[in-house]
């Protein structure tokens, strides 16, 4: 039987980060999967998270399961940080999920059971997992433009005009809260409010991808979409991650946070919820998610985490405003100031197929073929090389 499958073709971003590391070339540079880097190219753990740990590992009495939906702490501090003050904590039902990518997943199949009808809208570019997730659930996925022509600005015009003639009750509209995944660019309050009441007029249901949360603009600022969606529904769901924010990648936090119109009904949803868990993962794994807790539940450690937190943000604003500066030095004749408009961890760079491809072939530059870098990658010790590489890449 397994004799007759052929292999599947590799993931377009990890894939490319298999083939970095086998590249023998000592001045090679990753921008491709997106995690934090600090300064010296690693993924640091943050003094909060280790300090919380230290607490865990002293205090641990067992190793048993957790519930279908989680800690509850964890799920009560999720929902505050998330939430904020414009959903009352008895209105929404909180699972504790393997990741964002979890989160999504679960909403999949909650989704794909309750209202199999449903279209999913994803935005023209998204992130590639989010059209996969949803299909493998069962649900079709259609797509709204989102970038202009110039694939450096929001074309919101576009975006407005073919929801309103397209969507329909019943559908789910995908939206990034912030640090829009791929392209760092995001509407603006004004636009998220028209988005908001556009949506509850067509019927459609927000899903909010918010995956990185506090590496935009601020932990508050960063909830503007939420804030707005808010006021023009009673129903939505928020599918949170706590990888980046918190740097626990690898320990695989999410949450996915279903608001409802009454406390009734978060209930009966809750449990609908749980449902979809049990046949998939059962339950999740305990040590990320009391980390988190152990870290909002504790005034100094959420200090420690908060200015942790706005060194990396503050260290990303860096990178790319440097990057931009350190263009207009190598004397490139394209103006990347573009960028400086731009949020999060990623940026569209303009850069074409080929170019992306010369790169990486000649420069041992690794970028995604949409051109899309992650820009926590940059280091003050490899922007010379970078930038100069991509100048010649503009010239050739």
């Amino acid at each position: 039987m397994f004799e007759t499958l052929a292999a599947a073709p590799p993931d377009p971003i990890l894939g490319l980060t298999d083939t970095f590391v086998q590249d023998p070339r000592s001045d090679k540079i990753n921008l491709t999967i997106g995690v934090y880097r600090d300064e010296s190219g690693l993924t640091p753990i943050l003094k909060s998270v280790k300090q919380a740990e230290e607490r865990l590992l002293s205090s641990e009495k067992s190793k048993g399961y957790l519930g279908i939906d989680g800690l509850p702490e964890f799920r009560k501090l999720a929902g505050e940080l998330t939430l904020g003050e414009w959903v009352e904590p008895e209105r929404a039902a909180v699972c504790q999920t393997p990741g964002g990518t979890g989160a999504l997943r679960v909403a999949a199949d909650f989704l794909a059971k309750q209202t199999p009808h449903a279209r999913v809208w994803c935005s023209t570019p998204t992130w590639p997992n989010h059209n996969s997730i949803f299909e493998s659930a069962g649900l079709e996925t259609k797509a709204y433009p989102y970038l202009s022509d110039d694939r450096k600005s929001l074309d919101f015009a576009a975006m407005f005009e073919l929801l309103e003639r397209e969507g329909r009750a019943g559908d789910v509209l995908l939206l990034h809260a912030c640090c829009h995944n791929p392209t760092g660019i995001d509407p603006t309050t004004e636009q998220w409010s028209e988005l908001a009441e556009l949506a509850g007029q067509r019927g459609m249901l927000p899903l909010i991808d918010f995956a990185y949360h506090g590496f935009g603009d601020g932990l508050d600022e960063d909830r503007r979409a939420i804030a707005e969606i808010s006021k023009h529904h009673a129903e939505f769901f928020v599918c949170s991650s706590y990888s980046k924010n918190f740097g626990l990648y690898s320990e695989r936090v999410g949450a996915l946070l279903a608001v409802c119109p009454d406390h009734t009904i978060a209930q009966r949803l809750a449990s609908n919820i749980k449902v979809s868990v049990r046949s998939n993962y059962s339950n999740p794994p305990r040590h990320g998610g009391a980390i988190v807790a152990e870290i909002l539940g504790d005034a100094e450690l959420r200090e420690q985490w908060l200015v942790e937190l706005a060194q990396m943000r503050g260290r990303i604003h860096s990178m790319r405003t440097q990057f931009v500066e350190a263009m207009k030095q190598s004397g490139c004749a394209v103006d990347f100031s573009f960028l400086l408009g731009q949020r999060g961890m990623f940026s569209y760079s303009g850069l074409t197929p080929m170019q992306v491809d010369w790169l990486r072939t000649q420069k041992g530059i690794y970028i995604v073929g949409s051109g899309r870098i992650n820009v926590a990658g940059i280091t003050t010790s490899n922007m010379a090389t970078l930038t100069n590489a991509i100048a010649e890449a503009l010239r050739t």
